[in-house]
């Protein structure tokens, strides 16, 4: 939930999203990423209760920022809520250092933290007990119930660019989902995860890949690419240059042609985050653009 949008108008959003046959919403996390906070299992726990089928998604969530036992059992608690509709995206972060000194988390430390949390994670959701020996959390014997509503727990995808974030989702993930990055990229990060899933002994066919898009959709290009360059300049801080190859413009034809190439680089599901308007353009925005994509997937020429 940004600010200046209220929470009702997320809720109706959800509403919507679900009655057109969108098949998942995803919620950023943050807890003050420059200034700005938004918890993800917080608005994702309010849309459950107005929504009975879509998916929910927190992309990402900044783990390492608190202690693996109180979010395990909100998530199994959620998880419960939605009767299974629940997948956590975890990241690492680090964009705003000050984030992580404010919650007293070194911003050193984050990787090796959601390292030990992802397991701690897993083991409190699948296990009676869990006993746990690390560098950052230690665990003695402990019990958490209730359980997620599945009994493997709680899908985890794992967010980043890195070789490392690769290693994490081929060690612990169910899914990478990836952010500005090419559909070559992407096709290097498939044959990655399944040589380290491998090596993990791991089934790398049971791990995905997902994208999340930053675009904005409108018949006039120019003024989608200045909308779209604003939102992304006041929330990253950064140039918008910076990221423009990989935030597409234009007509929902437009941006599906862009997707497609990462579709046949192996991707299983895009996270679309549309700058429109207001919320229920948004929402108009990703519909066209899935009835678009479905419409050029099912041009393209077999194998």
């Amino acid at each position: 939930m940004r600010a200046g949008i209220s929470a009702q108008q997320v809720l109706e959003a959800a509403r919507k999203a679900e009655a057109a046959g969108i098949d998942g919403l995803f919620a950023g996390d943050h807890v003050t990423f420059y200034g700005s906070g938004n918890d993800g299992l917080i608005n994702l726990t309010a849309v459950a209760a107005v929504t009975e089928r879509i998916r929910l998604l927190v992309s990402v969530y900044l783990l390492a920022l608190r202690h693996p036992t109180p979010v395990a059992l909100q998530c199994a608690m959620l998880d419960q809520l939605c009767l299974g509709r629940l997948t956590l995206g975890v990241g690492i972060g680090g964009e705003d250092p000050n984030e992580w000194w404010a919650c007293g988390v070194d911003p050193k430390t984050r990787a090796r933290r959601t390292d030990e949390a992802l397991q701690i994670l897993r083991s409190l959701w699948t296990q009676e007990e869990t006993t746990f020996e690390g560098k950052y959390f230690k665990l003695n014997k402990v019990r958490l119930q209730p359980k997620p509503f599945r009994e493997e727990g709680i899908p985890i995808h794992i967010g980043g660019r890195s070789d490392a974030a690769l290693r994490r989702a081929a060690r612990y993930g169910d899914a990478w989902v990836a952010i500005w990055v090419s559909p070559r990229r992407m096709q290097e990060a498939r044959e990655k995860i399944d040589q380290w899933a491998a090596q993990e002994g791991r089934d790398p066919a049971r791990i995905g890949l997902g994208l999340q898009l930053w675009h904005a959709v409108d018949d006039d290009r120019d003024r989608a690419r200045e909308r779209l360059a604003r939102r992304m300049e006041n929330f990253y801080q950064i140039p918008y240059e910076r990221f423009e190859r990989y935030a597409p413009c234009g007509r929902p034809e437009e941006i599906a042609e862009f997707l497609m190439p990462y579709l046949e680089a192996g991707c299983g599901y895009v996270n679309l985050l549309a700058v429109q308007p207001s919320q229920d353009e948004a929402v108009e925005a990703a519909v066209a653009v899935k009835d678009a994509l479905a419409k050029l997937a099912g041009t393209q020429p077999g194998p």
